[in-house]
């Protein structure tokens, strides 16, 4: 999907702004630094940065042209401009305009964990059948939503938006701007309960997703989760169409069994009482489980869910969310499982349940490195500690902890399988290289503020090293 995906007019006319000129552009940009030639790049304003300085270097690494609410001293004259009233209301009105002139029919995706690799099967599943647009990464928030709209080409024929929150309120509005005709939720559990009463109350933040589906639209629910019956009553109240998925009796679209290698998943499922098979790319009970949520969503399209199975066998995990590489190293090999962008109760069981499940090499350990899960507030602390069975039943050999709130859970192991704890991940590179060794498969996982890439990295640069020495002789 090339070619011109705003002009000027069009700009001007969805913000209520004023152009300077015609320009057209091919993408939309809020950050100077990462901007595609031909972007409009949008000037916002935060509490902390005004995207206004950065105006006149957009235009000269390649910005067709900019957003602006202010002029600039440093904007050249002459220079491409749309200059409207507030350029976070701009933002949001061209992702509303975005979505008024497509076509496209359009699923939003949202849950506690597994809201990415959900929209990325589900990107890959539709690609199959039309042109298919899906947000960027992770950009699911109040600037993240309207941004990734604002760039859905106009012959877009699926597209599929993720949805986010840290608090009550924030999925509403994005839902009532993205329209979805189907609307997932992935799961329900205490992620940011830091910011609310209950998980219950997270379940009701996550089912404001309903709040923007079209009439006639499907609700894809996860019929497995404790908080299933107060999803669907909502989902009911908003006049949708409910699509059941899970692994209990009773589902609609049910996960029969999920057979676990260690280049991928056997699937077997049953679709509405089609009993269907295949292979997905990426392995992990999980991620099964959230392909039956994107072949009800397939479903609830219309779509001929045969055709759609060979998408899972190119859908690989994503760098940060459970990406695996394979590591030369001295006097051998290792597996690297990078699961360092975030972390909750339920993602450390589940990448815990695939360490355990996946066969090591002879000799080999598992070694699971974990830093701290983020906002989960008083309960926090218990919350780490509860994983301790977890990690005895994933068979892990070593384990290293990251972060003040992993020492209660350091505490509980077992005195063979406690590897090392640190306050913070940079502390933790000298002890963790020193007990590698090959055959070795080690997970990595924790919140992103815990800063568990470094020690991504540092692993991985065993490998790099490895090939510098080797290219020397």
């Amino acid at each position: 999907m090339n070619g011109a995906l705003w002009t000027s007019a069009e700009i001007a006319a969805a913000v209520a702004g004023q152009a300077s000129g015609d320009f057209t552009v091919s993408g939309v940009s809020i950050d100077s630094r990462s901007l595609e030639p031909g972007d409009l790049f949008v000037a916002l304003q935060g509490p902390s940065f005004d995207g206004h300085d950065f105006a006149a270097a957009a235009l000269q690494r390649g910005a067709a042209g900019v957003l602006i609410h202010r002029r600039p001293a440093d904007l050249p004259a002459g220079a491409p401009v749309v200059q409207a009233a507030d350029t976070m209301k701009a933002l949001e009105d061209l992702g509303r305009a975005a979505r008024a002139r497509t076509e496209a029919k359009v699923a939003a995706v949202t849950g506690s964990v597994g809201k990415t690799s959900t929209k990325e099967a589900l990107r890959s599943v539709l690609s199959l059948f039309a042109p298919t647009f899906a947000s960027a990464g992770n950009l699911n928030n109040q600037w993240g939503a309207p941004l990734s709209l604002a760039r859905m080409p106009r012959e877009t024929r699926y597209g599929v938006f993720e949805l986010g929150m840290n608090h009550a309120g924030e999925i509403s509005p994005l839902s009532q701007m993205v329209r979805p005709q189907v609307a997932i939720i992935t799961t329900v559990e205490p992620v940011h309960i830091e910011f609310f009463a209950s998980v219950a109350e997270i379940a009701d933040a996550k089912a404001e997703i309903f709040d923007g589906l079209m009439p006639g639209g499907a609700a894809v629910l996860p019929f497995d989760n404790p908080h299933f019956d107060r999803l669907e009553d909502k989902a009911r109240r908003m006049g949708a169409r409910i699509l059941t998925f899970g692994s209990r009796e009773g589902a609609w679209a049910r996960l029969i069994d999920c057979q676990i290698m260690p280049d991928g998943n056997q699937v077997t499922a049953e679709i509405g009482g089609k009993r269907l098979r295949y292979r997905m790319a990426a392995p992990g009970r999980h991620l099964a489980l959230n392909s039956i949520a994107v072949l009800a969503a397939a479903f609830a399209f219309e779509l001929d869910l045969d055709h759609a199975l060979p998408a899972f066998g190119a859908v690989h995990a994503l760098k940060g969310r459970g990406k695996r590489e394979h590591l030369i190293i001295a006097g051998g090999s290792l597996e690297l499982i990078d699961e360092g962008y975030n972390a909750s109760p339920a993602s450390v069981r589940a990448a815990l349940n695939l360490l355990g499940t996946l066969p090591t090499a002879f000799g080999g350990r598992r070694i699971a490195v974990l830093g701290d899960m983020r906002e989960l507030g008083k309960a926090g602390p218990q919350l780490h500690r509860d994983l301790a069975p977890d990690l005895v039943a994933a068979k892990v050999d070593l384990a290293f902890l990251v972060g003040p709130q992993m020492q209660g859970l350091y505490d509980l192991l077992p005195d063979a399988i406690k590897g090392a704890h640190r306050a913070a991940s940079d502390e933790m590179v000298r002890p963790l290289l020193a007990a590698l060794r090959p055959g070795d498969t080690v997970l990595i996982k924790g919140s992103l503020g815990t800063r568990m890439a470094p020690l991504v990295e540092a692993v991985r640069a065993l490998h790099s090293s490895d090939d510098k020495a080797g290219d020397g002789h």
